[in-house]
């Protein structure tokens, strides 16, 4: 989606549903792709967004594409490999706000980092190297765990919060050369399981949020067919779900997996269940 005023204007109309207005949020790996994304819909429906990420440039330029919106954004220089960043981050979200409303736990790295050919020629576990294995793990798994870690302790003063983890298809988990992708995303799911419950009787909510199916982001190979890049979803599959999440009207849906371009039908089942 453009950044026009009438691009803006179906982003907000996209999420508008939701009541955002106020809550603060972080959302991690955001200079670009679904967590930028996110970060639109949000600060179109006026959240106070944090937008974290590694590369300071990226991270600006994803700040300033924000400029259309009239909510409370900054960048945050995050990177969720490194325990002390994360702290320093969350201090800096802290002492800013006076706290945290919202994690959504999105940064991630690709199957490109370890075979740039991963969709035409798949690579066999065994020769993936154990560096590429071990980087994509702490980045997608780890870093998951360490960004809601240092987050956990904002969301238990405030008795209430919500944290989101961006995932997967599961056929993308088993599928043939996708490790270590499918094994990081994997284990992310298991562990938003065990963080639901464990945070449960806190008053915070811990789901899960995917597109539902492969996205036009950088993940994707620049060499990628036409006739196969155009069947991407948008990464704006993703501005309802999130603000939806990230609203009071999702208090106590907890342990969820939401499938982004299915969300209208996931809200229609859940809503008929609770009237029948």
């Amino acid at each position: 989606m453009d950044g026009t005023h009438e691009g803006m204007e179906r982003l907000m109309a996209a999420a508008g549903a939701w009541e955002v207005t106020g809550q603060r949020v972080l959302v991690t790996g955001a200079s670009s792709g679904l967590g930028l994304a996110m970060a639109r819909a949000l600060a179109a429906g006026g959240a106070r967004v944090a937008l974290g990420a590694r590369d300071a440039g990226r991270l600006g330029e994803a700040v300033r594409s924000l400029d259309e919106t009239t909510a409370d954004v900054r960048a945050v220089p995050l990177d969720v490999r490194d325990s002390a960043a994360i702290a320093r981050a969350i201090a800096v979200i802290a002492d800013a706000w006076g706290g945290l409303d919202v994690l959504v736990n999105n940064a991630g790295i690709g199957m490109r980092t370890v075979n740039p050919a991963f969709l035409t020629d798949p690579q066999p576990f065994w020769q993936v190297s154990e560096e590429g294995f071990t980087a994509v793990i702490d980045t997608n798994l780890t870093g998951y765990f360490r960004v809601a870690s240092a987050a956990v302790p904002l969301l238990l003063e405030a008795e209430r919060g919500k944290i989101i983890n961006i995932s997967m298809n599961h056929e993308t988990m088993r599928r043939r050369g996708f490790v270590p992708y499918g094994p990081s995303r994997a284990g992310a799911e298991a562990l938003s399981l065990i963080m639901a419950e464990d945070l449960r009787p806190c008053g915070v909510d811990v789901n899960m949020l995917l597109p539902g199916g492969a996205t036009a982001t950088g993940m994707i190979p620049d060499d990628v067919p036409h006739d196969l890049r155009a069947r991407l979803l948008s990464p704006h599959v993703m501005a309802e779900p999130i603000c939806y999440l990230c609203s009071h009207a999702s208090d106590g849906v907890t342990g969820a997996r939401i499938v982004a371009a299915e969300f209208a039908t996931w809200l229609r089942e859940r809503q008929e269940a609770q009237t029948g």
